[in-house]
C-alpha cells in the first residue's frame, strides 16, 4: 500500500464483516491448488490434467501475444533445438560404421583375408567425429534452454506485473466475492504452472518433434523394411496408453480432491488448535482427519498403481519391438542386406522413436493444463476495474472535514437496495455516531466515504468537493480508519507504527506510541520498538495490537477520523486511558464513531440511527432517549438484556 494510503491503517479490508454485502471473503482453507499444480502420476510417462480450458484457442492466442516481443528468440531456440537435437541424432549412424568396422575387421582377421584387419586409425577417426557431434549437440542443447528460460522468465515477469497492477485496481467488490485462497492460487500456482510449461515444455516439445522426425528419416535411410516394423507397433501403444489413462483418470481427480480437503483441514484445525482443545475436540479433529487420510490413500494408491501399469506395458512391447528387430535385422545382415552396425544403430533409433511419442502425449497434456492456468489468469486481468481517478482530480490542500452525504442511494445488488436517498451533513469538527443493529448499514456508510464502493445515485462531499473528482489516494489520507478488527504486518513495533506515514522519524513513532498508551508495554519487550511482530501476531495480546493501530492511526495526523469500536479489545482501565488520548485527538477533527457500546458515545455531537439502509432517527444522546424510539430502545436493551437485535 502506497503511503498515499495511510489513512486506511487497521484491517485489510475495512469492507468485511457485517453488512449485507457480496459474501464474506474468508481466510482460505489453503491456497487451493490451480491445474497443473499437483495430481500426476509421477515417474509413469503419464500425466492426467485437472483441468481444461474452456476457451483453448482464444486462450492460446492471447498467451502468444506475450510471447510475441520475443518472436526472434523463440525462433533462435527453434533453430538451436534442431541443430542440437540434429547433430544427436546423426550419432548413431556414425556409430555404426564404427561397429561394422570393428566387426568385419574381426572377422576377415578370424578367416585369415590377407591384409585385413581392425583399422584402428578409421575407428578413430570416427569417434573424434561423434565426440565432436556431441559437444556441438550439448552446445546448442544448452544455448536453447538459455535462450528460453530468459524468454520464460520475462514473459512470465509481465504476466506477474500484469496481474498485481490489476490487483491493484480491482475494487472492493471483488475481494469481497473471492476467497483469499482462490486469488492467491490464480496469482501464484497458475503463474507459476504458465511459467513452468514456458520454460521446459516447450523446448521438450521441439525437441520431440525433431527427434521423432530424424529418428523416421534416418530409419528409412537404413531399411524401409525395419521401419514398417516398427510403425506396426505404435498403434498398440497408443492403445495401451489411452485404455490405463482413461481408467486412472478419474482416481487422479478424486486424489487432488480430497488432498485439498486434507490440507482445508489440517490448517483449520492448526488455526483453530486453542478453540480445538478448549472445547476437547482432538479426537474428533484426528477422526476426521483419519477419514480423509485413508480415502486419500486409497484414491491415491488407485491412481499411481493404475498409470503404474503404463511402463511396464509400453516396455514390453518395446521389446517386442526390439526383438522382431533384432532378428530380422540379423537376417537382413546374413544377406548382405545391410550391415551389422546399421542394426545397431537402427535399434538406438527405434528407442528414440518411441519415447518423443510418449513425451509428446505427456507435453500435450501439461500444455492442456497450462492453458487451463492462463485462462484462470486472464479471467483475473478481464475482471471489472474500479473507474478510474479522473486525469484532473482535484486536490484539497488543507481539509477541514466537513462531509455531505446529497441523495445517496446504494446496493450491493441492485436487485436490492440498501441505502436510499441519504442525506447528511456534517460539520467540521464534529463527532458522529452511527448505531443500529447487525446488518443496518453503518460499515457500509463508511466504505462509501473511503470510495471502496461506489454510489449509486446522489454524491458525498469533503469540503464541498465530490469524493469522485478526488483521487482515490488523496481521498484516503485524509482519513484515519481504527477497526475492530486489527491488522499488523510482519515487521518490527516501529515499522508497523510508522506504516501510518511515510518518512516518521523514531521520535515521532514514540509519541504516536505514548499517545495510544502503547510506549509502555512496548519498552517492556525484549527488543523494544525492535521487537518482530510475527506473521499472524499471536506473540502479542489483542489489547496491544488495538493500541499499535491507534498509536499507526496518531501519527498519521488525518483531518477525519473513522472509528470501529477501536477499544472493544482492551481491558476497562486501558480503554479509559485510550478514549483520553483518543478525545484529544478527536479535537478540532471529524469524526466518524460507529457504536456498539452505546454508553461510549453518550458525548457524540450528533447520533445516526440506521436501520435497513435508511436514517431512522438523528440527534443527541438525550434528545434520542426523550424520543423513547428505536434508540432508545436499544439503549436501554444494554442493560435489561431484552429489547431489539444486538448493535
Amino acid at each position: 500500500m502506497s503511503g498515499t494510503d495511510r489513512g486506511t491503517t487497521t484491517g485489510p479490508r475495512p469492507g468485511l464483516g457485517r453488512e449485507p454485502g457480496p459474501a464474506e471473503s474468508r481466510p482460505g482453507r489453503g491456497l487451493r491448488r490451480g491445474p497443473g499444480g499437483g495430481g500426476w502420476g509421477a515417474g509413469h510417462g503419464m500425466r492426467m490434467p485437472l483441468e481444461k480450458a474452456k476457451d483453448f484457442k482464444g486462450t492460446l492466442k492471447r498467451l502468444m501475444e506475450y510471447l510475441k516481443p520475443h518472436r526472434l528468440q523463440l525462433l533462435a531456440v527453434v533453430l538451436m533445438s534442431i541443430l542440437g537435437t540434429g547433430f544427436g541424432i546423426a550419432g548413431p549412424k556414425i556409430m555404426g560404421k564404427a561397429i561394422t568396422e570393428l566387426f568385419e575387421g574381426s572377422i576377415g582377421k578370424m578367416r585369415g583375408v590377407p591384409g585385413r584387419g581392425i583399422d584402428f586409425d578409421y575407428v578413430l577417426r570416427i569417434l573424434l567425429i561423434l565426440g565432436g557431434l556431441y559437444v556441438v549437440s550439448a552446445f546448442f542443447t544448452y544455448l536453447q534452454q538459455l535462450i528460453m528460460v530468459n524468454v520464460s522468465q520475462r514473459t512470465v515477469y509481465n504476466m506477474r506485473k500484469a496481474v498485481n497492477d490489476k490487483l491493484s485496481r480491482l475494487p472492493l467488490s471483488f475481494f469481497d466475492s473471492k476467497t483469499h485462497g482462490e486469488i492467491l492460487s490464480r496469482v501464484v500456482n497458475d503463474v507459476d504452472n504458465v511459467s513452468g510449461t514456458l520454460q521446459q515444455s516447450i523446448t521438450q516439445m521441439i525437441s520431440a518433434v525433431v527427434t521423432l522426425v530424424g529418428s523416421v528419416v534416418m530409419m528409412l535411410s537404413i531399411s524401409p523394411l525395419l521401419t514398417l516394423v516398427c510403425i506396426v507397433t505404435l498403434p498398440l501403444s497408443v492403445i495401451v496408453t489411452r485404455f490405463v489413462a482413461s481408467r486412472s483418470q478419474k482416481y487422479f481427480i478424486a486424489q487432488q480432491r480430497t488432498l485439498g480437503e486434507l490440507n482445508g483441514h489440517v490448517e483449520e484445525m492448526y488455526t483453530g488448535h486453542v478453540i480445538v482443545k478448549a472445547f476437547g475436540r482432538e479426537d474428533e479433529s484426528i477422526k476426521k482427519f483419519d477419514e480423509i487420510n485413508e480415502e486419500l490413500y486409497n484414491s491415491s494408491w488407485k491412481a499411481q498403481f493404475i498409470s503404474g501399469i503404463i511402463m511396464p506395458l509400453m516396455g514390453f512391447i518395446n521389446n517386442l519391438s526390439y526383438v522382431i528387430v533384432a532378428v530380422a535385422g540379423g537376417i537382413l545382415v546374413t544377406r548382405r542386406t545391410i550391415e551389422i552396425g546399421d542394426v545397431q544403430a537402427f535399434i538406438q533409433y527405434a528407442r528414440q522413436f518411441t519415447q518423443p511419442i510418449v513425451r509428446t502425449a505427456n507435453i500435450a497434456n501439461i500444455i492442456q493444463s497450462t492453458i487451463a492456468s492462463a485462462e484462470r489468469v486472464f479471467e483475473l486481468l478481464d475482471e471489472t476495474e474500479e473507474t478510474p481517478d479522473s486525469k484532473d482530480a482535484k486536490v484539497i490542500e488543507s481539509p477541514r472535514g466537513e462531509v455531505a452525504f446529497d441523495h445517496v442511494s446504494f446496493s450491493y445488488k441492485k436487485e436490492a437496495p440498501l441505502i436510499e436517498d441519504m442525506n447528511i451533513n456534517v460539520e467540521s469538527g464534529q463527532t458522529i455516531a452511527i448505531v443500529g443493529p447487525t446488518g443496518a448499514g453503518k460499515t457500509t456508510l463508511v466504505n462509501l466515504l473511503m470510495r471502496f464502493y461506489e454510489i449509486d445515485g446522489g454524491r458525498i462531499t469533503v469540503d464541498g468537493v465530490d469524493i469522485r473528482e478526488l483521487g482515490r489516494g488523496h481521498l484516503r489520507s485524509i482519513f484515519g480508519m481504527v477497526l475492530q478488527d486489527t491488522w499488523l504486518f510482519h515487521g518490527t513495533i516501529r515499522d508497523n507504527i510508522a506504516y501510518g506515514r511515510e518518512g516518521a522519524t523514531f521520535d515521532e513513532v514514540v509519541k504516536a506510541a505514548k499517545a495510544a498508551q502503547a510506549h509502555h508495554f512496548i519498552k517492556t519487550l525484549p527488543e523494544g520498538y525492535d521487537t518482530m511482530i510475527n506473521e499472524d501476531a499471536s506473540n502479542i495480546s489483542e489489547g496491544q495490537k488495538q493500541l499499535l493501530t491507534i498509536a499507526r492511526v496518531i501519527l498519521a495526523d488525518p483531518a477525519i477520523l473513522i472509528l470501529d469500536e477501536a477499544t472493544s479489545s482492551v481491558d476497562t482501565r486501558t480503554e479509559i486511558l485510550i478514549q483520553r488520548a483518543m478525545m484529544d485527538l478527536m479535537k478540532g477533527r471529524t469524526s466518524f464513531v460507529i457504536a456498539h457500546r452505546l454508553s461510549t458515545i453518550r458525548d457524540a455531537d450528533l447520533i445516526l440511527v440506521m436501520d435497513n439502509g435508511s436514517i431512522i432517527e438523528t440527534g443527541t444522546h438525550r434528545e434520542l432517549l426523550a424520543m423513547s424510539g428505536f434508540y432508545a430502545d436499544l439503549y436501554n436493551s444494554q442493560f435489561t438484556g431484552v429489547g431489539r437485535a444486538a448493535v
